[in-house]
């Protein structure tokens, strides 16, 4: 069965990425579109512009292999033309994806595991890696 008749949404999902999310795609290959396609269906990954400043912060600023991770993540997310949300939220980013995963409905990609685990708190869905290689609906 397709999962956009599991869902029931024919517009599709709205999908959102932390810092973590977008970094992993380089730390283990993961390709997110064809993943997220077969977990979810259709879907429209926005970026909320706080996690656009860290990631510019962190490819500036951060050390070693986050930093050399980051530059690449933040040129990702420019090419990929994703929608950067911009958001009327106040606090740092796990606070800003959380209070959007509620207000949207979204389902939040991450590896940020207590982020993930006041997402599910919520009754709200999380997507996140799993063994290095595969994402994971929760």
């Amino acid at each position: 069965m397709a999962p956009d008749r599991i869902w029931g949404d024919r517009k599709g999902k709205t999908v959102i990425l932390d810092t973590s999310a977008i970094m992993m795609l380089f730390e283990f290959h993961i390709d997110l579109e064809d993943e997220l396609t077969k977990l979810i269906g259709r879907y429209q990954i926005i970026i909320p512009r706080r996690i656009l400043e860290e990631l510019e912060f962190l490819s500036k600023n951060g050390k070693g292999k986050q930093k050399n991770i980051a530059k690449p993540a933040l040129e990702l997310v420019k090419q990929k033309k994703y929608e950067i949300f911009d958001e009327d939220i106040k606090g740092d980013g796990d606070r800003v994806v959380f209070c959007l995963a509620k207000r949207l409905n979204g389902i939040v990609v991450t590896n940020d595991r207590e982020l993930r685990n006041k997402i599910k708190k919520a009754s709200l869905n999380v997507v996140y890696l799993r063994g290095k290689n595969r994402l994971m609906l929760e």
